[in-house]
């Protein structure tokens, strides 16, 4: 007696980089790339377990990195779910809105440390403050945000070092180290804030 048919859905994952503009928003399937997240959620949950950890980060530290896809700080600094707050943004500059997340997260939170990271090959070294004024051109209205690019990503991440070490809203300013992280190799590499 054969062995009866088996059949399985195959869905092939990609990077957007890896997929033609026009269907990078939908999903194999037909549906949008929400829809798939959702759908993979959904799947997720199904195992989920509590872990029962409250928002407390159990090494007591703060990583301000750039939003690059390419950037898996989890698998890349050996991290685990509830070990550190991520506060995530283009270029990984230090803004108002980073000293906000990293004043609740020290204050309300109990962090200690900060970790700035940056990376080889940053968008925000090809934009100027032209941006600014492009969208204003286009919209109508200037943003009220800075973009904050920079040419140079090693004084970026001193800069962004001296804005954590000096900012009086931060209790904790003695453990504040930065990082650029080499997006071809996985390695990081620390910037001297003297330099």
């Amino acid at each position: 007696m054969p062995a009866p048919a088996v059949t399985t859905n195959v869905v092939s994952m990609t990077t957007s980089a890896s997929v033609p503009a026009e269907s990078a928003h939908k999903a194999s399937g037909g549906g949008t790339v929400t829809d798939r997240l959702v759908e993979a959620n959904r799947a997720y949950s199904s195992d989920f377990t509590d872990p029962g950890m409250d928002a407390r980060p159990v090494l007591q530290v703060a990583i301000v990195a750039c939003m690059d896809a390419r950037l898996d700080l989890h698998k890349a600094l050996g991290l685990e779910l509830g070990d550190c707050h991520t506060i995530r943004n283009a270029g990984g500059v230090v803004t108002d809105d980073t000293i906000r997340s990293l004043t609740i997260s020290q204050r309300a939170l109990g962090t200690r440390s900060v970790i700035l990271i940056h990376h080889t090959g940053c968008g925000l070294e090809r934009l100027t403050e032209d941006f600014r004024h492009e969208l204003e051109d286009e919209v109508g209205q200037r943003p009220s945000w800075a973009v904050e690019a920079f040419r140079d990503v090693d004084q970026d991440v001193r800069q962004s070092m001296q804005r954590v070490r000096t900012n009086p809203f931060l209790p904790h300013r003695d453990d504040v180290r930065g990082f650029v992280f080499d997006v071809h190799t996985g390695l990081l590499r620390e910037i001297d804030p003297s330099s």
